[in-house]
């Protein structure tokens, strides 16, 4: 099933390309069924491509998704054409009335600033505040998920002394848990990160638990008992090239940065990337919008969230 998106967005021609199944929002409305409705609070700078990337994920599922994209208005996007986020992007107070099925929380390149010290934290809080009341289940992204265990929780994120930068191997520590149905015992996926947040935090809330994680760069996938929340440290969502151009931005700019691990074959810059995380990509989303999203939210949507409890739909 597609992923339902306006016919101007610039993602649609990319995704199409690609043979990725996008629907325009004619032919969807033509369709008697409810699509699930999922939110994305885009927090990159890079708000075209991270979009792109989240939506290919969400429109390779066997579900329609109605998608509304997000932006705080608390912070001045200056890599992203105003006229982009006029008529593709909503802001908080204008959906705050409303329910969604999903919300995605993406990263941001802000994790070596205190969280309060983010120009938009207080924006971000009331999102999420909201969430718990208007969404059914929030999937929330490296520095959105260092983000939300914060606001939730009170765990800290601890800065590391190199950059966590490059595809790293997991293993999955609960091989039952819905969310992990189909992985390998291990599996790859991408990180770029400055900060961590560590086992021995999350292992003092009852609420959570820890289901995948790598020996070198730690906990990966982290989730509420219930099933509402769910923390990724990484960037599954990551295009092929993505790392590559973070560390050519770096490299031009004389920043330190070392090579992505296990990203250029022969750790050679100028031989192209292979892409091993996009398989374990695809089922991670997918995993999420059929199990903690469409199986247990509401038909009635005035009625989200359910308050099933979704270890038990």
């Amino acid at each position: 099933m597609p992923v339902k998106i306006p016919n101007s967005l610039p993602a649609r021609a990319i995704l199409e390309s690609e043979n990725v199944f996008v629907m325009g929002e004619e032919r969807a409305a033509h369709q008697d069924i409810r699509p699930l409705s999922v939110a994305i609070l885009n927090l990159m700078p890079t708000k075209v491509a991270t979009e792109t990337q989240l939506l290919r994920l969400l429109g390779n599922s066997s579900l329609q998704v109605d998608v509304t994209l997000l932006h705080t208005v608390t912070h001045e996007a200056k890599n992203t054409d105003a006229g982009h986020l006029l008529n593709h992007y909503d802001t908080f107070e204008n959906v705050r009335d409303q329910k969604f099925d999903g919300l995605i929380i993406t990263g941001a390149p802000v994790e070596q600033l205190n969280f309060k010290e983010v120009d938009y934290w207080p924006e971000l809080t009331r999102i999420m505040d909201w969430a718990e009341t208007n969404v059914e289940s929030t999937f929330h992204i490296c520095w959105g998920a260092q983000a939300g265990l914060y606001h939730r929780y009170g765990i800290q994120k601890y800065p590391l002394s190199a950059k966590m930068f490059g595809v790293f191997e997991h293993r999955t520590l609960l091989p039952t848990e819905k969310l992990l149905r189909g992985f390998d015992d291990t599996f790859l996926a991408p990180h770029s990160r400055h900060t961590e947040i560590r086992r021995a935090d999350l292992e003092k809330i009852p609420d959570l638990q820890i289901l995948a994680e790598s020996d070198k760069a730690g906990v990966y996938i982290v989730g509420s008992l219930n099933g509402r929340h769910l923390y990724i440290t990484g960037h599954s969502e990551y295009d092929p090239l993505t790392l590559k151009g973070e560390y050519d931005r770096d490299v031009k700019k004389g920043l330190p940065i070392n090579i992505p691990d296990n990203y250029f074959p022969d750790n050679d810059p100028s031989k192209m990337p292979m892409v091993r995380w996009r398989g374990h990509a695809s089922l991670l989303y997918a995993n999420w919008l059929n199990y903690y999203v469409y199986q247990v939210t509401p038909y009635d949507q005035m009625q989200i969230p359910s308050g099933a409890i979704h270890s038990d739909f």
